[in-house]
């Protein structure tokens, strides 16, 4: 027992202090995590999450190459159209841009756009940018579980189904979509009078009073309506229209009965049988071949996608996800006997509690593919149905609860009105209250939403 929890501390610390540095040092530190498990206590050694890794890397090259051709800053555009026709409902508009953006594309680091775009409407129009812009925030990444290309989607259709448990990417999302959407407009109604009107606020009206700061806060016009928009760019995002159009095709096809996808012959138990390729194939040939397109006919430059945002931070999380679910699954791998004798009777009891782990350890190493890689085996073994855990996928979502992530530290830079803050005791920041009721909120509609229906 002394040695199984001082291999979790070793495992925890590996987290922290790659939590510590951030980006590709949260996968790399695992690895002395790892390292220090299998050569050190002559662990066995865990399986790498290679089918998830390769999915990652097949959305994340053709969402590179979407931005790459301009059709990421079409899709803003779009977006900034929206939220100008109604700034008055901008703390409910935004949420909903920034949660889209995120389905459509798979990652939620397409907001650094347009976050700007929404500080600036509402400070323009005396709202406290706070109220959207904390809410906002949080859509961005809540939508990565709505996404049918999103690691953490794949993941949990992937795990789910060598658990047992056969359900689609469509399926997921047919849950997640409703369930985020109705956390995100109860944080987002929650926000709507969220802090003291600017005509109201001391601070604020104390910014004003400086010339230059003054200047700062309203001299600066944050738009992309001006920017002419190419017919290249257009054609990219018809492509990754299509793609994302033929993906869910597929789904639905399966779904209804009539399986489309290509079958191969697969001896099992001495008896050949046609079995259907999976779905985790599916996408990684569609999205590769959108990517092709993209270069052929929409005339992206897979250089600059290389040194865009998307793909960067796309590889910065297949680094992340490689080393900390190899590493929790060497772990885990090894004490599953005693995690089912210490958390059975538990979860046998109150199976929802396990969104409660999900949550916990999404705070530490900040990435919601990761924590299904890692935690969604673990609680199949304690023996958690299937739906349970489909109900409960928007717990994967924690990162926000220490504000360290970069999307979060993006808005606070943003907002020029200094509304969005960290706060001096880092828990009371903007983010908290928004990201705890869209959490809460979406996991008991999840719940019930699949109670109901399987």
């Amino acid at each position: 027992m002394i040695l199984m929890i001082l291999q979790l501390l070793v495992v925890l610390i590996a987290l922290y202090v790659g939590s510590r540095y951030g980006s590709l040092a949260l996968g790399a530190i695992s690895g002395i995590g790892l390292a220090i498990l299998v050569l050190g206590f002559n662990l066995k050694p865990g399986t790498p999450p290679t089918d998830v890794i390769y999915i990652i890397i097949a959305a994340v090259t053709c969402a590179g190459m979407l931005q790459a051709a301009g059709g990421m800053d079409w899709m803003i555009q779009l977006a900034e159209k929206v939220l100008r026709s109604r700034p008055n409902s901008i703390t409910f508009l935004a949420p909903i841009c920034t949660f889209f953006l995120t389905v459509m594309v798979g990652t939620g680091h397409v907001v650094y756009t347009l976050m700007p775009i929404i500080c600036d409407i509402s400070l323009k129009q005396g709202i406290r940018p706070e109220r959207p812009c904390g809410v906002a925030s949080i859509a961005s990444q809540v939508g990565i579980t709505c996404s049918p290309i999103a690691a953490a989607v794949a993941s949990f259709v992937t795990i789910s189904h060598a658990a047992g448990f056969e359900i689609s990417n469509l399926e997921v999302i047919a849950i997640t979509i409703p369930a985020c959407l109705c956390g995100l407009m109860c944080a987002a109604a929650a926000s709507y009078k969220r802090g003291l009107d600017l005509d109201k606020d001391p601070q604020f009206q104390a910014r004003c009073k400086d010339p230059e700061t003054y200047k700062y806060m309203y001299g600066n016009n944050a738009t992309l309506l001006d920017k002419e928009i190419s017919k290249e760019a257009k054609w990219s995002v018809y492509i990754f229209m299509g793609a994302l159009a033929l993906i869910v095709l597929f789904s639905v096809c399966q779904i209804l009965g009539h399986d489309i996808r290509p079958s191969f012959p697969v001896v099992k138990d001495g008896v050949e049988k046609m079995v259907p390729i999976g779905m985790n194939i599916i996408i990684q040939i569609v999205m590769i071949a959108a990517a092709a397109l993209m270069i052929l006919v929409a005339k992206a430059e897979p250089k600059k996608a290389m040194q865009g945002s998307v793909w960067q931070s796309g590889m910065v999380a297949v680094v992340a996800i490689y080393g900390i679910a190899w590493l929790a699954d060497t772990y885990f791998g090894n004490y599953m006997g005693e995690m089912k004798g210490a958390l059975g009777s538990i979860v046998e009891q109150y199976p929802w509690a396990i969104a409660l782990v999900f949550f916990a350890v999404s705070v530490l190493i900040n990435s919601q593919g990761a924590v299904v890689v890692s935690m969604l085996p673990l609680a199949y073994s304690l023996g958690i149905p299937g739906p349970v855990l489909l109900g409960l996928l928007p717990s994967v979502y924690g990162y926000f609860f220490i504000p360290n992530y970069p999307s979060d530290i993006a808005t606070v830079n943003f907002d020029r009105s200094g509304t969005t803050v960290i706060g001096k005791y880092l828990l009371n920041h903007s983010f908290m209250m928004p990201g705890l009721i869209s959490v809460t909120v979406s996991c008991i509609v999840g719940y019930a939403l699949t109670m109901m229906i399987y």
